[in-house]
């Protein structure tokens, strides 16, 4: 059993590093493709859909001007323009999917709309650009990085996309229902990628709008960085679990291209966290009191650690710490603080 790709010119598009047309999905539905520059996820898939009112973006896409010349023209193609958006439905804070919803609100006075949990981590009163970067550099030396490392990745943070990212307008919930005349959107709060993350749901055609929670090819990165609270691990293994009960006949995620089988993704998906928790926790038996640098350069990624950018190593270090803070929750193992966060298996079962 497998997915099944129904987004075909999109997956060619994919294969081939292109990017895709926009494409009429259902009536009254497309999806618009808007680069994202330097990135290797290459583009985010906007879904405009119309309404009474006029049209509702679900996603608005990077803050650039290749990326908003994209949003333009791809609205033009259907027959509108941005001067039409009544309202921009933002799956999470991340800039790749809310940098563009302000111009958009500039240019025709819509409406941004995003789950409270992720509104509480964006805006200047999170602080100034040199209170971020000093917060991420101790956080990374705390967990193992040298002070080189800590600098050389701190100093490429890119803050102004927190400080300056667009405050919704609206604040979503789990489970309300979308209020816009003649669409029907649940929103279904699916955190662990970000606090607040949410997909949409149009039960009368059964379609979710996963956002990042689900992608036909990789999973969602799940991370603990320097603002990190909780389990974001054990939240999105519960978001998995709870989408299981809806009735979704097509996925139309924000990267790569639509699919069908919903519940074989779900399950492969939880499938690779428990197989790099099992990893993970072999390798603190195997290296008792390593830092999770030390871990995260030792367990298995897609390429070898020496390869990986500054900031790839980074998101290294929050994936597996977001694993190890799991294991520490399931006590399996436990952590000690000698100058830096040291890791030590907690089980004594062999």
């Amino acid at each position: 059993m497998s997915i099944e790709i129904t987004g075909s010119v999109q997956w060619r598009a994919w294969q081939d590093r292109v990017l895709p047309p926009v494409e009429r999905v259902r009536d009254g539905l497309w999806s618009i493709p808007v680069p994202i520059p330097d990135n290797p996820l290459r583009y985010v898939l906007v879904y405009a859909l119309e309404s009474r009112d006029g049209l509702v973006l679900i996603d608005a896409g990077w803050d650039d001007d290749e990326s908003w010349r994209a949003l333009e023209a791809g609205l033009a193609s259907i027959g509108g323009g941005v001067q039409d958006v009544r309202a921009v439905l933002v799956t999470h804070h991340h800039a790749d999917h809310l940098g563009l919803a302000d111009r958009v609100r500039e240019a025709s006075g819509a409406w941004i709309a995003l789950h409270r949990l992720d509104a509480d981590h964006i805006g200047p009163a999170q602080g100034e650009a040199e209170m971020l970067t000093g917060r991420l550099r101790e956080h990374l030396e705390l967990h193992g990085a040298s002070v080189v490392e800590a600098r050389g990745i701190a100093d490429q943070l890119p803050t102004r996309l927190i400080t300056d990212a667009p405050v919704p307008d609206v604040l979503l919930d789990d489970g309300e229902s979308v209020r816009v005349p003649g669409l029907e959107l649940r929103v279904v709060w699916t955190p662990g990628h970000t606090p607040g993350h949410s997909c949409f749901y149009e039960p009368g055609r059964r379609l979710l709008f996963s956002g990042d929670h689900v992608l036909p090819r990789i999973t969602p990165q799940i991370s603990v960085q320097s603002r990190t609270d909780g389990d974001p691990l054990a939240d999105f293994l519960r978001s998995l679990e709870r989408l299981e009960r809806f009735d979704v006949d097509e996925v139309l995620p924000a990267h790569e291209y639509r699919f069908r089988g919903l519940g074989h993704r779900l399950a492969v998906m939880a499938r690779h966290h428990t197989e790099r928790l099992a990893e993970l926790y072999a390798k603190v038996r195997e290296l008792p009191g390593a830092t999770g640098w030390e871990l995260a350069s030792q367990v298995t990624w897609s390429r070898p650690w020496e390869s990986f950018d500054p900031p790839s190593r980074r998101f290294a270090l929050g994936e597996t710490l977001a694993h190890l803070t799991l294991l520490e929750s399931r006590k399996e193992v436990g952590c000690t603080t000698d100058g830096a966060v040291r890791w030590y298996s907690r089980r004594t079962d062999g």
